[in-house]
């Protein structure tokens, strides 16, 4: 239980209907869950307006209300408090901090943002800690960690609610760091209001995400607002690689410090050979050898030794502790078939990130083998990509299967169909369209022989496929185990 007064302290109130010296025993922003001594945040959501729903959190026996509009007789509705805030969202961070007793306070918390490498860099800066013999926590897409303990993800960024409870227990657990993919929707829906953040990191950006932000300016902004937040203690780590770095960080508080592979960088490093079994590395330098593969990997390491770096660990320790690291799930894993042929399953899921795979995987050709692709398009999701997709996929492989992603409520075939209008009439020969997923990648490991690479994209370490609202198990990695079965 907490004073409501107390829980304020941080928020720009603008009006306050009631007392504030009342207990809080709940924090919500869903009516159905309110309940007596609770306190009501009425958030602006994109499908929903949650002032709508200020009397059905009343009925259910709120006594707070947290809202951008107070309604009209509020101040006659006997033992009930109305705060009048600027903005709902970024008052919910700040309320949830303080009810979870500020929890960011007791350790270092680094935000990792960007299009692509925002998992690799979290997760291979958690298992660094961990192999420092640090404790650490993890938020990110693939799994939330509290030292070693796995901790159920549902979001890339959590709610404002759940993310400051999940902080409060890693700070029990003795969490003296997190590391937390931010991304651009929790940005820019305030999600980490009132979150203590000693240092932010900016991997690139690129196409994507444009049916929520609309335009890449709004995508742009979305992500710069992560480090316009930033203390003057906190560090700003931006990979110089990227045209849009300067931008990120203009008029940013916090101290900047650049990272990159082909440009000037303040901490620099060098590809010195990639190869299928891994990287060798120069940063700052000094040597790397790392079971992590290809160009984009490189600029994920440079990344993660900078933070640990500027959160003042040795760098030699640094490094000597990096080459025990492993790739995540579903990043680059390799999947050999019985026959010689290498299955490659990754994440990539724009354009940008797809293009950087294929590139890295011709760089390991040595002859006459193909490279097929198998890839998809989200539903529901930014349609501008589709054409895109595809197009990058057709000009950097030899045969393409064009087939479902997660189709949530959308027609497979008519996000397939939105694909191929990216594709030119010699690209089009190129491309086999599948709707059905474990056909199309059945199809494609048929199709290979001995000594070519089969790139399935876009789902990575998912387990699950998304059909019209119900998650059916699905693992591209199972899949391709069973079509290179030799009972298949």
């Amino acid at each position: 239980m907490k004073l409501l007064k107390d829980l304020l302290y941080d928020v720009r109130i603008e009006e306050v209907f009631g007392t504030t010296h009342t207990a809080v025993e709940s924090i919500s922003t869903d009516s159905r869950a309110c309940k007596s001594m609770g306190l009501f945040v009425a958030l602006k959501g994109t499908q929903v307006d949650g002032h709508d729903y200020i009397a059905s959190a009343l009925a259910n026996g709120t006594t707070t209300i947290v809202c951008e509009k107070i309604p009209e007789g509020a101040d006659s509705i006997e033992g009930t408090t109305f705060i009048k805030v600027k903005n709902s969202s970024e008052a919910l961070g700040h309320i949830a901090s303080a009810y979870y007793d500020h929890p960011t306070r007791e350790m270092k918390v680094v935000a990792v943002t960007g299009t692509n490498g925002k998992t690799t860099t979290v997760t291979l800066l958690h298992k660094l800690f961990r192999i420092m013999d640090r404790k650490a926590g993890l938020i990110g897409t693939v799994e939330n960690r509290i030292n070693d303990k796995i901790v159920e993800s549902t979001h890339t960024t959590p709610d404002a609610i759940s993310i400051q409870k999940l902080f409060r227990e890693m700070a029990d657990e003795g969490c003296k760091f997190c590391f937390i993919e931010a991304s651009s929707h929790a940005i820019d829906q305030n999600r980490l209001a009132g979150t203590s953040i000693q240092g932010a990191v900016f991997t690139n950006i690129t196409h994507d995400h444009l049916d929520y932000h609309l335009t890449f300016d709004n995508y742009i902004s979305a992500k710069k607002k992560l480090f316009d937040n930033l203390s003057s203690s906190a560090f700003a780590l931006v990979n110089s690689d990227d045209t849009h770095a300067e931008d990120i960080v203009d008029n940013c508080k916090a101290r900047v410090i650049t990272y990159g592979i082909h440009s000037f960088a303040d901490e620099k490093g060098r590809i010195v050979e990639n190869q299928l079994q891994g990287l060798h590395l120069h940063i700052n330098g000094k040597d790397l050898y790392s079971r992590l593969v290809g160009g984009f990997n490189a600029s994920n390491l440079t990344a993660v030794f900078s933070v640990a770096k500027n959160l003042g660990f040795d760098p030699l320790t640094v490094l000597t502790s990096m080459s025990l690291l492993t790739p995540p799930p579903g990043r680059f894993e390799l999947v050999e078939s019985p026959d010689g042929i290498t299955a490659i399953v990754d994440y990539a899921h724009t354009p940008d990130a797809l293009e950087n795979m294929l590139n890295t995987i011709s760089a390991f050709r040595t002859g006459g083998e193909r490279l097929i692709t198998v890839i998809g398009c989200g539903g529901d999701r930014d349609k501008s990509k589709r054409p895109v997709m595809a197009r990058v996929a057709a000009t950097g492989s030899d045969r393409v299967f064009l087939t479902s992603d997660n189709p949530r409520t959308e027609d497979p075939q008519q996000i397939i169909n939105e694909m191929q209008a990216g594709l030119d009439p010699i690209n089009k020969r190129k491309c086999l369209s599948i709707s059905d997923r474990r056909e199309a990648i059945r199809a494609a490991a048929a199709f290979a022989e001995t000594g070519d690479i089969v790139l399935v994209a876009g789902k990575g370490h998912e387990t699950y496929q998304d059909i019209n609202g119900v998650k059916h198990d699905f693992d591209d990695r199972v899949v391709l185990k069973e079509a290179f079965s030799p009972t298949n």
